[in-house]
């Protein structure tokens, strides 16, 4: 069960009722440099900077997120996929996209409880996703269709389906400071070792 502050426990509570908005938070690549760039979108009316864990985040909103699908919490292994979709027309969104690399990138969605009536925050955001990004697919429909853009999200669980490297053999060794441990590793099996004994000569 995810635990929330009193704030938070205090609002859901209430009849007044809450507005909940979703941030995403994710850190796309410099495609000259390979820097690191974090950027922040949201399904709210305008631009806001958010403090979350003590730093604070720009999130760009007016249309750049348009649907966020619920978001399924279960004890497990399983790794789920969302898909996020986007207005490919904002600005925003094509700097994320075009710009920058946004391959495998990390993201966080967050969700943010307003109070309906001072319209401010009730409590700091508190995360319901973390994972990657695993496509950004952009279609084209005809007019008068509408193109629509998406993030297709992975979740942190997919570490866990990750193959293990082979790291085991000398040539893979070498590479780290020309450690020459594993070095006899192929002929090993063929050696003779003798344990607790004395080896004996013999001569034909």
């Amino acid at each position: 069960m995810r635990d929330y502050d009193a704030a938070t426990l205090a609002a859901f509570g209430t009849r007044a009722g809450i507005i909940a908005r979703q941030l995403l938070w994710m850190t796309v690549k410099d495609r000259t440099t390979g820097d690191p760039v974090s950027f922040g979108l949201w399904n709210g009316e305008d631009h806001e900077t958010i403090t979350i864990a003590g730093q604070a985040r720009d999130y760009y909103g007016a249309g750049t997120v348009l649907e966020v699908p619920d978001i399924v919490h279960e004890v497990g292994f399983k790794a789920r996929n969302h898909r996020v979709t986007i207005s490919p027309i904002s600005p925003e969104v094509k700097v994320v996209l075009r710009t920058y690399d946004a391959r495998f990138a990390p993201i966080e969605i967050h969700r943010a409880l307003y109070d309906t009536e001072t319209r401010n925050l009730v409590s700091e955001p508190h995360r319901v996703f973390k994972g990657w990004i695993n496509g950004a697919p952009i279609s084209r429909t005809a007019i008068p269709g509408r193109a629509k853009a998406e993030l297709v999200l992975v979740s942190s669980a997919r570490v866990l389906t990750r193959k293990l490297a082979l790291k085991k053999s000398d040539e893979s060794h070498r590479l780290r400071a020309d450690d020459r441990f594993r070095r006899y590793a192929d002929v090993a099996e063929t050696a003779k070792t003798f344990w607790g004994e004395d080896k004996i000569e013999t001569s034909s």
